[in-house]
């Protein structure tokens, strides 16, 4: 009799546990709302304009000059001298691998980043967290070759610092919303009854 006691104040404080669970998790969220619907808004900002940005200027690095119309290639060229970006005028081999990294890779996640945002799909957090510590890998070794070398400027380092804190954020919101389903699917197994043993 004392084992069933025993088990019955388990169950309830188990249920009560859960209880304040669901309310923490309810109150979370709403806070959370806005926070996150403002980093969405903020991204999805960041990847509609790479969607056009990096075929049309980036890839000029690795693609004939001969194919873009003069506006853009003079846009480019303007960039390179006002910001001094050495690594564009100069294009390393590790840079035009980089390039070539985004255009294969990172383009069409902006591209499916910009539909997940829109249509609400549940996969963003996914391809966000993609997106966004692939951007962190790259943007190391890009500012790491400026830090390193010390030929970039001031107004060079504080145009690509923000493309760093933008793949960190990507990332910390793909984990966000990795976590509430991993969190969710516990939720769900926990809420299972144990089955009784028939003696």
């Amino acid at each position: 009799m004392l084992l069933i006691d025993a088990l019955h104040v388990q169950l309830k404080s188990s249920k009560e546990k859960k209880g304040l669970k669901k309310t923490f998790n309810r109150r979370s969220k709403k806070k959370m709302g806005a926070f996150g619907k403002l980093i969405d808004a903020i991204l999805f900002l960041y990847f509609a304009l790479m969607v056009f940005i990096a075929p049309l200027f980036d890839a000029q690095t690795v693609l004939p000059k001969q194919i873009y119309p003069a506006i853009l290639t003079d846009l480019n060229r303007n960039y390179i001298a006002d910001f001094g970006d050495y690594l564009l005028a100069e294009e390393p081999h590790f840079l035009v691998g980089l390039i070539w990294h985004e255009l294969v890779l990172l383009w069409p996640l902006s591209i499916a980043n910009v539909y997940a945002i829109l249509a609400g799909k549940s996969w963003f957090g996914t391809t966000c967290l993609l997106y966004g510590a692939s951007v962190v890998t790259s943007m190391s070794a890009v500012l790491g070759e400026m830090i390193g070398s010390g030929k970039a400027s001031e107004k060079l380092l504080m145009m690509y610092v923000p493309f760093m804190g933008i793949g960190i954020l990507a990332t910390l919101r793909g984990l966000v919303s990795r976590s509430t389903k991993s969190t969710g699917s516990v939720d769900k197994r926990s809420a299972v009854k144990p089955r009784r043993k028939l003696a």
